[in-house]
């Protein structure tokens, strides 16, 4: 039996296609039940027979804080795909992040242990992986994380749920992390994950900025993953980016893709620095979430290139060009708009 936390998730919902569809058995974790009608409409993009394949999952609720109701929930189970996480970048929400990815992750892992699972993978971020002073320098799964650095809250507890599943690894649990970069994919537009950025182009971005990272696919993710899974490789982590690319250019991609005009503003370091202090001043005022942090506002302009080299050797693995992710993507999403 294989258990998927965070099925309800852009990378779980695919992974869990993907699972289905090769006759797995497989049990699924949700927390919300409205959000396996979102499982279900990513399974129709794929085939006709959406209903029957949801089916085939055994879906659990559960919580990664409930003990109980995750202990059920590993009973007969012999790998796990560990997805679920909470994402934001808001300094308020940082005791929240600690409780779900680094408390979540432990109780995970613990779980790992005392099951005696076989193999567990665990998706983190390339926010969990430290940077180089030279922007122009490749980052690498090697790349030192410095804890000094001015971190962002979301990354510190990516950084602190990896230290939990390397522990299991000393207790006996062999596992793989994967670190992709931002995850471009359909069924989620209106949530707050990397889907929405399809819809916010789509609407119109005010402005671009110079900064640049990693993007890769979400097939591309759910397929390593499962490979990772099925090979002899264990406590290793990999950085999964199909291309390095300006935000700027990844906004004109997709506004290409959308048929929409992309914006020509720039939004310089004057504006950004400006914007996340005016945002902080609203959150105390009004009580409204963050919508531009100090740590959102430097990533906005950070030059960040990864290497993907280590993945594509360990699996021979040949990543979807971003293009076609991106053609793909804004297809879905145009098509899920005409529904609406």
């Amino acid at each position: 039996m294989i258990l998927v936390t965070g099925g309800t998730g852009l990378v779980g919902s695919h992974l869990l296609y993907n699972l289905a569809s090769n006759n797995k058995k497989v049990r699924a974790i949700y927390r919300r039940e409205h959000k396996l009608d979102t499982v279900k409409k990513v399974f129709s993009y794929y085939t006709e027979h959406s209903e029957s394949l949801f089916n085939s999952i055994e879906w659990v609720e559960a919580n990664l804080t409930d003990i109980t109701a995750l202990t059920n929930a590993f009973k007969e189970v012999t790998h796990v795909y560990h997805c679920a996480a909470f994402v934001s970048f808001e300094p308020d929400k940082y005791h929240q992040l600690r409780k779900i990815n680094i408390e979540g992750t432990a109780n995970i892992v613990n779980l790992c242990v005392s099951h005696n699972i076989k193999k567990l993978c665990y998706i983190s971020s390339i926010a969990a992986i430290g940077h180089h002073a030279n922007s122009e320098e490749l980052i690498t799964e090697n790349t030192h994380w410095n804890t000094e650095d001015d971190n962002s809250v979301y990354a510190i507890t990516k950084y602190g749920a990896e230290i939990e599943v390397w522990r299991g690894t000393q207790e006996g649990v062999d596992a793989v992390i994967v670190n992709p970069g931002i995850i471009v994919g359909p069924g989620f537009w209106k949530g707050a994950g990397s889907s929405s950025l399809i819809r916010l182009i789509y609407k119109s971005v005010p402005y671009y900025t110079n900064g640049s990272t990693g993007y890769v696919g979400v097939w591309d993710v759910a397929s390593v993953m499962q490979q990772l899974m099925e090979s002899n490789i264990k406590n290793e982590g990999f950085i999964l980016v199909s291309d390095n690319l300006t935000f700027k250019n990844f906004i004109y991609k997709v506004a290409n893709a959308l048929k929409v005009e992309p914006t020509k503003k720039k939004a310089s370091t004057f504006l950004l620095e400006l914007g996340w202090r005016l945002d902080w001043l609203r959150h105390k005022l009004t009580g409204k979430r963050r919508q531009l942090s100090k740590h959102t506002a430097k990533s906005a302009r950070q030059r960040t290139l990864y290497d993907n080299s280590k993945i594509k050797n360990a699996l021979d693995f040949q990543f979807t060009p971003i293009d076609e992710v991106i053609e793909k993507t804004s297809k879905l999403f145009l098509e899920d708009i005409k529904k609406d």
